[in-house]
């Protein structure tokens, strides 16, 4: 698929005979391409072809782009969504290492994805609900404190994007906006 200008970025196959192959555009810095319906059809294309040649055997054959909840594995795709909001999963549980922050079995975390100061990444987030949309916010409210978890790659069991959905415009405060 580099051939063709295209990353894989996950490949699945199914009890069932189902291929599913999910691409994308090599990503540099201040460069962001998405793939589209033609991107998917030119590689379906060259997939049944080079399938057929090396006699894979399989039902059907599904390409697609990553989607809004695309998985992040490389240090490159941390550095592209560094600043997004993200759904992380920890091999191990946080155990005593939480200091009693969190629940010491808890191992999913949902934050903003940032660089950590030696190095590794680190996800941040505030356990206080949303304000719900129409009601208002009393200023004399504390903030609920922001928790900070450094972690490695090593350390991921999963790591996405978390899927914004903007419908009619609304946007919750403080989520950027994808592709900015």
């Amino acid at each position: 698929m580099a051939g063709l200008g295209y990353e894989l970025v996950e490949l699945e196959r199914s009890a069932g005979g189902t291929l599913r192959v999910t691409i994308d555009f090599p990503w540099e810095p201040g460069d962001e391409k998405f793939v589209n319906v033609e991107d998917c059809e030119r590689v379906t294309r060259q997939l049944q072809y080079t399938l057929e040649v090396e006699e894979v055997d399989y039902k059907r054959l599904e390409v697609s782009s990553p989607g809004i909840d695309r998985p992040l594995r490389t240090e490159r795709d941390f550095e592209r969504y560094a600043g997004e909001l993200v759904d992380i999963t920890l091999k191990a549980p946080m155990g005593a290492a939480a200091a009693g922050q969190v629940a010491a079995n808890r191992r999913k975390f949902r934050g903003t994805l940032e660089k950590g100061e030696q190095g590794g990444w680190q996800v941040a987030w505030s356990d206080e609900p949303p304000p719900v949309p129409g009601k208002k916010v009393s200023k004399k409210k504390e903030p609920a404190p922001v928790q900070v978890l450094g972690f490695t790659l090593d350390e991921l069991k999963e790591a996405r994007l978390a899927p914004i959905v903007d419908f009619k415009g609304r946007k919750r405060a403080g989520v950027q906006e994808q592709g900015k």
